[in-house]
């Protein structure tokens, strides 16, 4: 079974329903001993946001409609998290960064070490705030995972990874995705939205049965 998984590295939903997606993954391959592939797609929630990203809070409470709509949202989103063993930090956030250079690292490096550098990624922004805009921070992050940052730079710099990245962005486009998570199963089923782990499972066993 393949997964195609659009996701945004500053999207909670994305964080939880990529850990609810490889939970009901584990359940899987223990049930069948069947592996499941999980590619790993660029979608960005706000591609108009500069290179440097903006402040969090006034770009956040712009959007939802201030503060008194905000928080709660970020409360739920904590809750749920900690439902699963995730930890969010909205308290250390202070930028919303642009994303391009960390989906640029993520279609560089080898398929093996995609699901390790979105974890990365998707941790140090969470729970300690860091700002994955940063070059120098998503070097880091990336040496953590056993990169070569020098290599991944140079490679950067060199423009490696647009082409992919610019892929994704008009797939998702000429599918109508316009939210994330998104999920695509076998190349023809669709799930949109952090789902359940169960309900991840329940579709695994559906395709199954179907051939």
């Amino acid at each position: 079974m393949i997964i195609d998984l659009y996701s945004d590295m500053v999207c909670p939903w994305c964080r939880i329903g990529k850990k609810n997606m490889h939970d009901a993954i584990m359940a899987w391959s223990s049930e069948t001993n069947e592996p499941v592939d999980v590619r790993y797609r660029a979608f960005m929630l706000d591609p108009t946001l500069p290179p440097e990203g903006k402040p969090f809070r006034e770009t956040m409470e712009a959007k939802m409609g201030g503060a008194a709509r905000l928080d709660p949202m970020l409360q739920r989103v904590t809750d749920a998290g900690a439902a699963i063993g995730l930890t969010f930090r909205f308290d250390r956030i202070t930028r919303m960064p642009n994303t391009l250079l960390a989906h640029r690292i993520t279609a560089i490096l080898p398929e093996d070490s995609r699901r390790a550098w979105v974890d990365a990624a998707m941790d140090a922004y969470f729970e300690e705030g860091r700002d994955i805009a940063d070059p120098d921070v998503l070097l880091e992050l990336a040496a953590g995972i056993g990169a070569d940052a020098g290599d991944l730079r140079r490679r950067l710099d060199a423009g490696e990874g647009l082409d992919e990245t610019d892929r994704d962005f008009a797939a998702a486009q000429g599918m109508g995705i316009t939210g994330v998570p998104f999920f695509i199963l076998n190349g023809k089923y669709a799930l949109s939205g952090a789902y359940p782990s169960a309900q991840f499972l329940a579709a695994f066993r559906k395709i199954a049965q179907e051939g």
